[in-house]
């Protein structure tokens, strides 16, 4: 087979969803690179919705302290730690705790849940290296 494309092997793509559609759609957030590389990443980093939500929960205004940079900064270090003692793994699975507020019978709690992430390295759209973090149940 050798000068044979892909295609002539598989057949016409019927659909494809590229990481740029993902970004595009939201179903992806990008992490900003000024704040990627500093914490280690050399290549883009994007987290899923579900670990957004973690990271801006929607209301860091009630709690002292918190910002969408600083949560964010917070999971990436754990995840480059994570990643540097695994050492060429394309997965990497880590704990990270992040702080939350809650009403509970006219009461404001805090509390601190820590939730199990993933981080895959893998081939983006033009098979270049991307990192994506998601939960640990999301592929």
């Amino acid at each position: 087979m050798t000068g044979d494309s892909l295609s002539d092997f598989f057949g016409d793509v019927v659909c494809a969803y590229t990481r740029a559609d993902a970004i595009r759609d939201g179903v992806l957030i990008e992490v900003p690179v000024d704040l990627a590389r500093p914490a280690g990443f050399t290549v883009p980093v994007a987290v899923t919705t579900a670990v957004w939500d973690l990271v801006d929960p929607g209301n860091l205004d009630d709690m002292p302290g918190q910002s969408v940079e600083g949560r964010l900064w917070d999971l990436l270090w754990l995840c480059g730690c994570a990643a540097r003692a695994t050492k060429h793994k394309d997965t990497v699975i880590f704990p990270c705790a992040f702080l939350f507020t809650r009403e509970e019978r006219g009461a404001e709690i805090t509390e601190h849940k820590t939730h199990i992430l993933k981080a895959i390295c893998g081939p983006g759209d033009r098979g270049e290296p991307v990192i994506t973090i998601m939960l640990r149940g999301e592929d």
